[in-house]
């Protein structure tokens, strides 16, 4: 994989760590909650980027796929442009092509579709079905739904349960080679404890990520201490957090280290809502632990996690 990574300047270690996606960045601070995830997928030919956000409110769930190539805007099917370029264009010179879904209560017919965009002269169709999905408080649907990315007569990317439906609308075959995901970044939002759930490995399971503070009155005066929790059991324990708003700390899930950064100044000196960014990349698996993880398992993932503190 690419190096595309880049540690933030507020840690002082040299690691290099992924940049965040410009393109599909949902969450504001008007509260919405999001989540990006990053897949490098083969498409036409070439190793590309698909970025897919889901995006949450008291009204609304979104969805956006974008793919990253050398060239802008799409159509959908009947013509109308709709693609836009992530911030103009990207690193290199490279854009992206996208569609865009909004679901509305009243609009029972946007949660089953299919638009069609170009990717560097190739069509790409992104195909969805959300009419039966199962959403909790997150803005990722559980379960009951699929969300195709074809290319080429290949399914390129297939999200959700409901692969076997997607296979028969598509007409198409799954692609010779897996789309691997490499970065999740979400928004949460909570006053004192920010769940949620990564996981680490591609044979692994999904682990339980728990950040809590002692207090929620961060900019009281009062010491405060904060705990990273990994499927309940605490990892990572921070003491006098006014002292050490950032740092990092490698960390072991099931014999695999991760590293852990923390950036939490604005909680303490910041204003209005205000947001801690969490980073946890996984190392390669060493020698010693490399016929517990299968080399072809293992992807260069990590996880952004922008824990926005609410009064």
């Amino acid at each position: 994989m690419q190096d595309l990574f880049s540690v933030p300047s507020c840690f002082s270690s040299g690691e290099k760590l992924p940049d965040i996606p410009s393109s599909g960045t949902a969450a504001t601070r008007s509260g919405q909650s999001a989540v990006t995830l990053v897949y490098r997928a083969e498409i036409s030919g070439h190793s590309r980027l698909v970025t897919v956000t889901w995006c949450r409110n008291l009204l609304t769930h979104g969805l956006s796929v974008s793919i990253e190539g050398s060239a802008g805007n799409g159509k959908d099917k009947i013509g109308r442009e709709y693609g836009e370029a992530a911030d103009g264009a990207g690193a290199g010179g490279k854009s992206c092509s996208a569609c865009k879904v909004e679901m509305q209560p009243w609009h029972f017919w946007r949660k089953y579709g299919a638009k069609q965009f170009q990717v560097d002269g190739n069509a790409i169709d992104v195909v969805w079905d959300l009419r039966s999905a199962r959403f909790s408080d997150e803005p990722e649907p559980l379960s009951d739904y699929y969300v195709a990315v074809v290319s080429g007569e290949e399914v390129v990317l297939l999200l959700g349960n409901l692969k076997k439906d997607a296979f028969r609308r598509t007409g198409s075959r799954p692609s010779l080679q897996d789309a691997v995901l490499v970065c999740k970044k979400e928004h949460v939002f909570s006053k004192k404890r920010f769940l949620t759930k990564a996981r680490f490995h591609d044979k692994g399971k999904p682990h339980d990520i728990s950040i809590e503070c002692s207090s929620s009155n961060l900019t009281g005066g009062m010491d405060v201490d904060m705990v990273i929790k990994i499927d309940g059991c605490v990892s990572v324990l921070v003491r006098h957090l006014q002292w050490k708003f950032r740092g990092n700390e490698c960390i072991s899930i099931n014999k695999l280290k991760v590293q852990v950064y923390w950036d939490a100044h604005d909680w303490l000196f910041g204003t209005g809502m205000r947001h801690a960014l969490f980073i946890f990349k996984p190392e390669p698996p060493s020698p010693e632990t490399s016929s517990e993880f299968n080399a072809d398992g293992y992807s260069d993932f990590c996880l952004f996690l922008y824990a926005w503190k609410v009064e």
